[in-house]
């Protein structure tokens, strides 16, 4: 088959997972770095990124995410600066070891974070407190108490 000389081979990747970066919003508030050491350390507390484990690297993910790799430097040097990760100048961003109690630590307020947010976005949708609440017990199948 012969590909005329005004088109361009695209490789294409099919992975059933979608990406630890998936979904980060370029028209949110939060800045793209926020956002994107977020997702790092989400992943880490929850073990998703286990220690030793290589983050994309700065190239990659700007590609992936369209964006500047400055943006990408900026939130691994904050999680470098925090303790998450270590940035080995020409080989990578790799995962640190955590103590337990501190991956704890990071679940607990990543969990508070999700209930923040939980509960702006259904005050700017006009949903009252005892209807998230409902919505809330009804989804986990318990009652608050």
């Amino acid at each position: 088959m012969r590909v005329p000389a005004n088109c361009y081979t695209v490789p294409v990747h099919w992975n059933s997972e979608p990406s630890l970066f998936h979904g980060i919003d370029p028209r949110s508030p939060i800045p793209l770095y926020v956002q994107i050491a977020d997702r790092v350390r989400l992943a880490i507390a929850t073990g998703t990124l286990g220690s030793a484990a290589a983050l994309p690297s700065v190239r990659q993910l700007a590609a992936e995410l369209r964006i500047n790799p400055a943006t990408v430097i900026q939130a691994y040097r904050d999680l470098e600066a925090q303790g998450f990760v270590e940035i080995r100048h020409g080989a990578g961003t790799f995962v640190r070891e955590l103590a337990p109690g501190r991956r704890a630590r990071e679940r607990s307020q990543q969990a508070v974070a999700l209930v923040r947010k939980l509960v702006a976005d259904a005050r700017r949708s006009g949903v009252s407190l005892a209807e998230l609440q409902r919505a809330l017990e009804t989804e986990l199948g318990v009652k608050a108490t």
